[in-house]
Parts: C-alpha cells; structure tokens; sequence
C-alpha cells in the first residue's frame, strides 16, 4: 500500500525538479575554484578565435568579453608596444590569476601583432612566469 504513494511521491518530485536550474556563485563546489574564472578563462578562450593579426586595439577590447587581468605598456626601437593579459588557464586552483595563467595579445604601435607565449616571449625574450 505504501510503495504506490512512495513512487507517485517520488514522481512528481521529479517532476517538480525538472525545471529547475541551479545557479552556481562564488566557490564551484567539488575542487573549491570560483566559478567566476572558470567562466572567464572559457569565455577568453573562445574569444580568442574571433581574433585577428591587424585588428585595433579598441577592436579587439570589444571582442574580449572580459578586463586583462594584467597590462604592459613599453617602447623598443621607437615603436610602442601594448600586452594585455587575459586568464585563459588555470594552473594552480587558489583563485588567484598568475601571468602563467593568462594569455598575452601583443600590440605594435595600437595594432594586433601576435597573442600566446610564443609572441609574448620573441617580443621580450622571456617566458611568462607566475607573479
């Protein structure tokens, strides 16, 4: 007598939470890292696929869905370079973002010229080392 009510009772449970969604702030649970960058790094990482070699850099701040956790500015041989940093991968889970946690997009003088480790580092000749 009692497993019917259980099993209607477990079926409009069901029911019930079909529709609902869970919405997930701060800490994302099982391995403690904020939700937060974790959307951040995948919405940077598709966004870096829109770009192109050439674009502006108010162009490309259009296109990045998200602030450069960090930014150089400096000059060699007379022309101006930009670097912004944007966190595109964890490497340790503290919820802190490193310069090894990002990826670089180099400009020349306002103008796209390169992004990743490999552009950061012919343009200044080191690698890009946690903070």
């Amino acid at each position: 007598m009692f497993a019917p009510i259980r099993l209607a009772t477990l079926a409009v449970s069901l029911l019930a939470l079909a529709g609902c969604s869970i919405q997930v702030s701060g800490k994302d649970g099982a391995d403690g890292r904020d939700g937060r960058l974790v959307a951040a790094e995948r919405d940077n990482r598709l966004a870096l696929e829109s770009l192109r070699l050439g674009m502006g850099l108010r162009e490309v701040q259009a296109v990045m869905p998200h602030e450069p956790d960090f930014s150089e500015a400096f000059t060699v041989d007379g022309a101006s370079y930009r670097a912004l940093f944007y966190r595109t991968q964890p490497v340790t889970r503290d919820g802190v973002t490193t310069r090894d946690e990002t990826t670089p997009l180099v400009f020349r003088n306002g103008e796209l010229t390169g992004w990743g480790e490999t552009a950061w580092f012919e343009l200044t000749g080191r690698p890009l080392a946690g903070d």
